[in-house]
């Protein structure tokens, strides 16, 4: 946490750490295996037998944020000079906003090919995730900008916010078989270290603010809160050496998928993700607040962080230190594709996939339609998708794929995206825009294969004839037992 809800916002918009991309569906790249585990990231006769990103990152990060605080954050974040526009803010009226941040970043990503018989993939993966949600105020943005957004001196009910972000470590062991034509399993084992969880839940609150008519300056609040905070422990301030995975706030997960093919080469393909939980540890805190602040200099150019400050110590209060056990953002999926050929000489291929997304242990709720057409080594998607918060994404990809390299870069929510940016770089038409929400999403890849091609007996280039590996050359070479 840090400048409450806008500077939130800042740092949300920064993170270069989602769910699932549905436009990596039955790609066959290394992400996709890793992600839906059931499918295969080599072709025997074709592929090398060892997949690696060389620590390239391959990640996938969005966010949203929807209802009227669109405009007054933007203009804070990106007008110059900075400013909160709040005439699209309704005072009094309890409106809710919702946000939703989601980051996953593979640092490393490594897979072997080990048996024809079964088509046995067996890999491994480190990476880091970040899911966050909350529903916030329009009275909670207006704060910010001063009391003169208040035309009463009393309000009850107009801070209860609801807010939880969790970020942790994922260190993972995949495997993949194809147990005969028509069916492929797969699971991915993982050990997960929490890097930070906060969550807040206002269930009560007032504002009574205090006009001094003859110095506007001297204005001040009381704020009275009532609800629940959750925080993990981090010794001193959150740095770079937190995103390293320890063994203070342990927990593991399972993600177990398979894909059948029926007669007709339609593929059906069904995923459990992420099912797991973190247990964060006994010098954690959890505080049951029910208590006024008075908050000085609400009119100052010092307010936000005056705001901030003061709730921060309302939240925190006397915690009870203790441990507590936390839910992974885990969903079912399921998924049906078939590909076509478009023309006789076999160049071009249309393969859509419809997905149907659950979140199992919330309410949310995404279908989408991912039409992707290949031409050789090109393969370009175009995706649409719906929520039950009745938001609907247009996205697209290009990816580069042969048997031995991929490179791939999209977005599914490619409008948004572009028009965030245009309100970066201070375009003041996107800025004031307030439509049924302002996000962004990017997502991007990379790996190469290397080793011998994967053959099969009948088809062989290559005969045994006993020579040594990396390691039995280099043993050699240092104990000069060579010939």
């Amino acid at each position: 946490m840090n400048k409450i809800f806008t500077i939130l916002f800042l740092i949300f918009c920064s993170l270069s750490v989602s769910a699932q991309q549905f436009s990596q569906y039955n790609t066959g790249t290394l992400y996709d295996s890793f992600e839906n585990p059931s499918q295969r990231a080599f072709i025997p006769d074709s592929s090398r037998q060892v997949a690696f990103n060389f620590f390239v990152p391959n990640f996938d990060a969005n966010f949203y944020i929807t209802g009227d605080i669109q405009r007054p954050l933007k203009s804070r974040a990106f007008a110059k000079p900075a400013f909160y526009n709040t005439s699209s803010l309704r005072i009094g009226q309890n409106a809710l906003n919702h946000f939703n941040v989601n980051g996953n970043a593979y640092v490393i990503m490594l897979k072997f090919f080990t048996n024809l018989k079964g088509s046995v993939e067996m890999g491994f993966s480190a990476q880091t995730r970040i899911e966050s949600k909350g529903l916030v105020t329009d009275e909670s943005v207006a704060f910010l900008n001063a009391p003169t957004n208040f035309p009463q001196d009393n309000y009850d009910n107009i801070f209860n916010n609801h807010y939880k972000v969790q970020m942790y470590d994922q260190l993972s062991y995949t495997y993949r078989e194809q147990v005969d034509k028509q069916l492929s399993i797969g699971f991915k084992l993982s050990y997960l270290s929490g890097i930070q969880y906060n969550k807040i839940d206002v269930d009560e609150s007032s504002l009574q603010i205090n006009r001094d008519l003859a110095d506007p300056n001297n204005d001040n609040a009381d704020v009275y809160m009532k609800g629940r905070y959750y925080r993990s422990y981090v010794p001193g301030r959150l740095s770079g050496r937190d995103f390293l995975p320890t063994f203070r706030n342990p927990g593991a997960s399972i993600t177990m998928g398979a894909t059948y093919r029926t007669e007709d080469g339609i593929l059906i393909q069904g995923n459990i993700k992420d099912l797991g939980f973190i247990h964060w540890n006994k010098r954690s805190t959890i505080t049951d607040f029910n208590n006024t602040t008075n908050i000085a200099d609400v009119t100052s150019e010092h307010r936000e962080e005056n705001i901030y400050n003061s709730f921060y110590s309302l939240f925190r209060g006397n915690g009870m230190v203790t441990s507590f056990n936390t839910k992974t953002n885990a969903k079912a999926e399921l998924s049906v594709s078939k590909s076509y050929w478009l023309d006789d000489e076999k160049t071009f291929r249309y393969f859509p996939t419809v997905v149907a997304q659950k979140e199992v242990f919330d309410t949310g709720f995404t279908g989408a339609l991912v039409n992707s057409v290949q031409k050789n080594n090109l393969v370009a998607t175009l995706s649409a998708t719906y929520d039950d918060y009745k938001l609907f994404n247009l996205g697209a990809q290009i990816m580069v794929k042969s048997a031995n390299a991929e490179f791939f870069i999209g977005s599914e929510r490619l409008l948004n995206t572009g028009r965030f940016t245009l309100a970066a770089l201070n375009n003041t038409n996107q800025i004031n825009r307030v439509g049924n929400y302002t996000g962004a999403d990017l997502f991007l890849g990379f790996s190469l294969k290397f080793g011998r091609v994967i053959e099969h007996p009948m088809n062989a280039s290559y005969i045994p004839m006993g020579e040594k590996g990396f390691f039995g050359r280099l043993f050699g070479r240092i104990f000069k037992t060579n010939n």
